[in-house]
Parts: structure tokens; sequence; C-alpha cells
């Protein structure tokens, strides 16, 4: 009986979202013809957006369905206006008080993998720094603590820059502010309290890094506008997120060793426009519908090319930095090792499949760990 009620819930969830696809690919007027997306003024997508290759000929219908089947694969549920708000996804949303979750929510606290991908770059500067000895502790929890609050104020400014776009899109469309669980005010009130501690944070570290901290917030609180503007954000995010790569060297040296820095901080810019423009094709259906621009509509069929570029300058950005930060065998065996890697999953996954996306975007956080070892092996055994 219970397996008999199992098939009929599940076929009452597929026959609503035929319906829902049906009615969204109506209303926005779009269908497919030849393997492009046309709107009813007969321009197409691919010239708009880049969209082509063979994949791109599914119908809208097929593409929606199969994004809400990955997300109730991922979050258990298919989520609507019926299911409860607040709902804890992770362990630590679990243990805290339900007035608390959404909060936490917004700053992105289930989903820890952003914050990682903040630090690394800060970690790696950090370690390259040291001589003979292993990375700062001190350093490393400061950075790190500022990573938690710098990538939640991140989330909270681009949640209250895409309330209305995140609305319209299947996967952020239950985000706090999105949903209206937390208000506009809320939201405001609650930046202001993550960019204070922050600035706390800021403060014990020596006076260049204050002056190059401060410098971030002009990126920080522009990012989110970018996706409007130009297809190029995932540039603007590695700008920023990967900021760190200044930050740490100066913060435990107290000088700006452009040799070593900027390279790195090129290298991690290359990176992020690997991992963002993979993580960006889970959302390209939705976004081509409604306007919102990315480095992954923009590069349609040739995206693995651009990606594969992206990913051998980032090596040798890799290489340049160590070169000129004195390193050695650990650290490029380290840096060869996952630049290759990472070429060879570029070539492996399907970009339509956004449950490969979203896994390779995750494993994001291993390869910083692999680049953060070899550093701190080659400066411990220097």
């Amino acid at each position: 009986m219970i397996a008999g009620l199992i098939a009929i819930r599940r076929r009452a969830v597929s026959t609503l979202f035929e319906l829902t696809a049906e009615c969204s690919a109506a209303s926005a007027g779009q269908r497919y013809s030849a393997g492009a997306l046309c709107t009813q003024d007969g321009a197409y997508a691919e010239k708009s957006w880049g969209i082509t290759g063979q994949k791109y000929a599914r119908s809208p219908q097929h593409q929606l369905i199969q994004q809400q089947q990955f997300f109730e694969r991922q979050y258990g549920t298919i989520r609507g206006n019926d299911v409860p708000k607040s709902e804890a996804t992770g362990f630590l949303l679990s243990v805290l008080p339900k007035p608390a979750i959404p909060y936490a929510r917004l700053m992105r606290l289930d989903k820890p993998i952003g914050t990682w991908l903040l630090a690394w770059p800060s970690f790696w500067s950090i370690a390259l720094a040291s001589t003979g000895t292993l990375p700062d502790a001190k350093h490393l929890a400061l950075f790190g603590a500022g990573a938690v609050l710098l990538r939640g104020a991140g989330c909270t400014i681009n949640d209250l820059w895409d309330r209305d776009l995140d609305s319209k899109v299947a996967r952020t469309k239950l985000r706090p502010l999105a949903a209206g669980e937390v208000g506009v005010l809320q939201g405001v009130a609650f930046l202001g309290a993550q960019l204070s501690l922050g600035l706390c944070i800021l403060l014990q570290l020596n006076p260049l890094s204050q002056i190059l901290g401060a410098a971030s917030l002009p990126l920080v609180l522009t990012y989110p506008l970018m996706k409007r503007v130009t297809f190029w954000p995932q540039a603007f995010l590695g700008f920023t997120i990967n900021w760190g790569a200044l930050l740490g060297w100066a913060a435990v040296r107290d000088s700006l060793d452009l040799s070593v820095t900027l390279p790195l901080y090129a290298s991690g810019v290359a990176w992020t426009l690997v991992y963002d423009t993979i993580y960006a094709h889970q959302d390209k259906v939705d976004d081509a519908k409604i306007g919102v621009k990315s480095t992954a509509l923009l590069f349609g069929d040739k995206n693995k090319q651009w990606l594969s570029l992206f990913a051998a300058l980032h090596g040798a950005g890799l290489v340049c930095s160590g070169y000129f930060g004195e390193c050695h065998e650990p650290f490029y065996a380290s840096s060869l090792a996952g630049t290759a890697l990472m070429l060879r999953r570029i070539q492996t996954i399907d970009l339509d499949d956004p449950s490969q996306c979203l896994r390779t975007f995750n494993d994001c956080k291993w390869y910083g760990a692999l680049i953060f070892t070899g550093i701190a092996i080659d400066k411990l055994t220097a």
C-alpha cells in the first residue's frame, strides 16, 4: 500500500511539473526550433546568450522537469508554498533556535562551500609568506572567521539586490528574502551586524592589511549587480572572492610583494571562472528566460574550451607565484597535479546535468586543500 501511495505521489508531482512547465513555456512565448531557443519575435537566444549545441535542443518543459527532479533529489522534497518555511537543511541549522534559521540560511551557514572558496586564496597567501614553519595559526583563525562573515555579508548583499530575480529561479526561489521570511530592513540590519563583526576582525591586523581589506568593499557591494550588465559576472566574483591572495601575504609580512601576490591573485580569478561557470550551468535555463547574464550562457557550445583555458591560466599563475615565492618540488607537484585533475574533470563533466555541476563545484574545497597542503609542506621543509 505504501509503495502504491508513493507511486501515486510521484506521478502527481510529475504531472504537476509538466503542467507548470507547459504554462511557463506558454507564458514566456518560447519554443525550440533547429536546436535553438526562440522568442515570439524570432530572435535566437544563441545570438543573445550564446546558447548552441545539440543538448540545448531539448524542450523547455523537459529541462524544467529535469531541474525540479534534481532539486527534489538534492533536498529530499519538492519545495513549494505548502512546505514550511525555515526548514533546516543541515546539522548546524537543525540545532539553531527557529527564529535564527532564516538568518543562518541568508548567510549560507548550511552551505559552507562558499566560505571555503573565499578562505583558500588567503590561506594560500599566508602559507606562501611563511618560511621554515607552518602557517601561523592565529592568522588562519582570523582569516577563517573573516571568511565566514564576509561570505555571509556578500550573500546578504546579493540576496537584497536579487530578491525579485531569485523568486523566478527554481534553485533560489526559497531564499529567505525572496520567500519573504526576512524583510528588507531586517536584511539590511543583519548586513550591518556582519560587517561590524568583520571590521572587528580586520582591526586585529596590521595597518596595511586594514587598508587592503577596506579597499575590497566596493567589489563586495557591486558584484551582485554585474549579472545584469555583463556576461562576465564570474570574473567580477573572481576579483572579489580572491582578494585574500593579496591580504594574506600583507598580514604576515606587513608588505605587498606583487611578484608573488599578483600571479596568485590572477590564478585565483581564473580558478573562480572555472568553478563558478560550472555552477552557473545549473540555472542557465531560468537565467536565459529572465535575462540574467553569465559566462555559462556566453560561452555556449565552447564552454569546455574556455574552461580548459582558464584552468591552464590558473595553473600557470600558481607556478609563477611559486617561482617568485621561492617554492620547491612539493608546491609544484601539488599545483601541477591539481591543475591536471581540474582539466580532467572539465573534459568529463556533463554541463547539462545539474547534479554533476553541483558536485564538481562542491569538490573545489578539496582542490583548495590540495594546493594549501603543497605550499605548507614546501615552506616547512625549505
